[in-house]
């Protein structure tokens, strides 16, 4: 009976040993862990598209390649485009050519106003020259020392000289008002070279897209697109994962987000790695809830109310460390986070 007490007390013993570990362990760590297994690996997954019609000539890269941002992925006929070009540049040069032609009509034109300045100084010369002879001949007629006829043609010069003029001050209006239109004429030029190198450089940056690169670091994943294959713009051919730009979704009960704030340590078990332990930290937290930004979110006012505890995302960066294990978007994850703070975690991991 002795003996038997004996192991039933150590029973007892360890038993209330283990409780008061249970509990001093709650209070002090468990308590403050909230876990989820709602949980998967995500990552900005960029989609590859053309931006230009073609056929591809060059498929040049494969499934699972790992390629670096500026790599070439695959090219597009480009035979189209370098002739629209060609074009473009046929067109600059005729526009800059017109505009040659309008300046040396305005250089000639110039000339023609110089030499219409120098017709009116000389006809409104004569006109002077007539004026005063007129009132010479007007002064002898009275006198009488020369005939109404010479006074009569006096006149006559005097009404020539005048209309001499006249038509001279309307070819120097003239030409004035031509160095105009060629001044708009220019103006217009200059608006259709702009045009036309705004096509040739549309023109090029088409020829420029007919070369598809890689836009970030990463794997090729989910490559439909073939040689021969005719695409258009926006059509999916392939799509780049950003291996080492990793992240994790977690969708916590909105009864969990209590004490949870960007920054606390977050401990990530993997199912396909479960012995292996990653740390993270949360990055941040959604906007709304998940079933806000589902196809067809409830709504709560309309038929029979049931309540649902709801699940809010909840972003984690992972810490890069050099044991991690090869991790792809889509695995799923057991989070465990500390709502005690990154400094708590920190001394409770020693």
């Amino acid at each position: 009976m002795t003996k038997k007490k004996a192991v039933l007390s150590a029973v007892a013993l360890v038993a209330t040993a283990g409780a008061a570990y249970g509990a001093w362990h709650w209070w002090s760590y468990s308590r403050f862990i909230e876990s989820t297994d709602n949980a998967y690996i995500g990552a900005d997954i960029t989609v590859v598209a053309p931006k230009v019609t073609g056929y591809i000539t060059n498929m040049a890269v494969t499934d699972n390649q790992q390629v670096k941002a500026g790599t070439v992925l695959f090219e597009i006929d480009a035979s189209d485009y370098r002739a629209k070009v060609a074009q473009a540049a046929a067109a600059v040069q005729a526009r800059r050519a017109a505009i040659d032609v309008i300046d040396r009509q305005i250089a000639s034109q110039h000339a023609a106003i110089a030499e219409a300045d120098a017709s009116l100084r000389s006809t409104r010369a004569d006109q002077q020259r007539s004026d005063e002879d007129l009132k010479r001949y007007r002064a002898l007629a009275a006198s009488n020392y020369v005939s109404n006829q010479k006074l009569e043609i006096a006149q006559t010069d005097q009404r020539k000289s005048r209309a001499a003029v006249d038509r001279a001050e309307a070819a120097r209006t003239l030409e004035q008002n031509q160095t105009g239109v060629l001044q708009a004429n220019r103006a217009q030029a200059m608006a259709q070279i702009a045009q036309a190198e705004a096509d040739l450089a549309a023109a090029k940056l088409d020829l420029d897209n007919t070369v598809v690169r890689a836009a970030v670091d990463g794997v090729i994943g989910n490559r439909t697109g073939q040689t021969g294959q005719y695409v258009k713009p926006g059509t999916q051919i392939m799509v780049i994962v950003p291996t080492d730009e990793l992240y994790v979704v977690a969708n916590f009960k909105e009864t969990q987000l209590n004490g949870m704030k960007a920054g606390q340590s977050a401990t990530l078990h993997v199912d396909a790695f479960p012995d292996l332990a990653i740390k993270g930290r949360i990055d941040s937290f959604a906007p709304a809830s998940g079933a806000k930004f589902s196809l067809l979110p409830p709504d709560n006012a309309t038929g029979n109310f049931t309540k649902i505890v709801q699940r809010v995302p909840v972003k984690l960066m992972l810490d890069k460390a050099e044991g991690n294990p090869p991790l792809v978007p889509g695995m799923s994850v057991v989070v465990d986070i500390d709502k005690r703070g990154t400094a708590a975690m920190q001394t409770a991991a020693r």
